[in-house]
């Protein structure tokens, strides 16, 4: 068996993604994952501090990217068009990181321990945000409230895509809900 298998990480998540899948989160070991991958666990924690890793392996580059994508939006944009603008220009880069969408999310929604997590990782892109849109001029409470509602649209944008992600591209989901905030907020 060569030492470097350039397929071991996804070939752990999929081995996950399946045990999690047939025996629900809770019930599937780190042990178990490596044996169906036909890997080791040493491998495994190469790549994955723990099962939960799994499912959230690089969303801790999503805080920098997202603020960084406010930042460089057009600087005459006022500070939500810019987060919206951002939120289009990061999508479908998120999109293509997120491996079996519609299996991860499901997944998350079956655990109260991943849907926290998922929790925390989300405000840990909140603040980012703020912290972009005070920089673009907004106040902290604009720019918390607006970072929250960018967020939302965001999380709505990502469930309808991964409901059908060969239809259409991230950002065009985006769009739609933010389209349809703005429908609902005109009287």
């Amino acid at each position: 068996m060569p030492r470097w298998d350039p397929e071991a990480k996804e070939r752990l998540r999929a081995a996950a993604l399946e045990l999690f899948a047939e025996h629900g989160y809770e019930n599937a070991t780190v042990t178990q994952i490596t044996e169906r991958a036909g890997l080791t666990r040493r491998t495994f924690s190469r790549y994955f501090a723990d099962k939960r890793d799994v499912l959230f392996a690089g969303s801790e580059r999503l805080p920098d990217a997202m603020a960084g994508a406010v930042r460089r939006a057009d600087a005459a944009l006022p500070p939500f068009p810019a987060l919206l603008a951002a939120l289009v220009d990061v999508g479908d880069l998120f999109a293509g990181l997120v491996s079996h969408a519609a299996q991860r999310r499901a997944i998350i929604a079956s655990s109260p321990e991943l849907q926290e997590r998922e929790r925390t990782k989300l405000a840990a892109v909140t603040s980012a945000v703020v912290e972009a849109l005070q920089e673009r001029g907004a106040t902290e409470s604009s720019a918390k409230m607006l970072a929250q509602v960018g967020i939302a649209i965001f999380q709505t944008a990502f469930e309808r895509w991964t409901e059908q992600p060969e239809d259409t591209d991230f950002a065009a989901k985006v769009r739609e809900a933010a389209a349809e905030l703005a429908a609902h907020l005109t009287p």
